[in-house]
């Protein structure tokens, strides 16, 4: 299983991240949300690994943009999930699905030197 980082391609944070791997000769797929939207399966399995809230950017500007009754509407997962296949830009980035299966959510260099690529 090779590595695939899913982001968005403008993303300072994709960028660094991208840049990281790059740097360590990881091979890399990356998924572009902008382009090839969020794979529901994909989505499914990163709230079961790393759970709802950590996946919900409530700190990005996708987020702060959305109305109130929208931002009170997500209190579980079924709603966040449907709020991030409606809008991926409110998914904290990157999420990479390592090459043993594991799944980490934002870069975390300290945390990603420890994994599998």
């Amino acid at each position: 299983m090779a590595v695939t980082l899913y982001g968005i391609p403008n993303c300072d944070t994709v960028k660094k991240a991208r840049a990281w791997l790059a740097e360590r000769g990881t091979e890399v797929q990356f998924h572009d949300f902008k382009k090839a939207g969020v794979p529901a399966d994909q989505l499914d399995r990163w709230i079961a690994s790393a759970g709802w809230p950590k996946l919900l950017n409530r700190q990005g500007t996708t987020w702060r943009k959305l109305d109130a009754a929208t931002q009170a509407a997500v209190v579980d997962a079924a709603s966040a999930r449907a709020l991030m296949l409606a809008q991926a830009s409110v998914i904290k980035r990157p999420v990479v699905a390592w090459a043993d299966g594991s799944i980490t959510v934002g870069f975390d260099p300290a945390v990603w030197a420890a994994q599998p690529s």
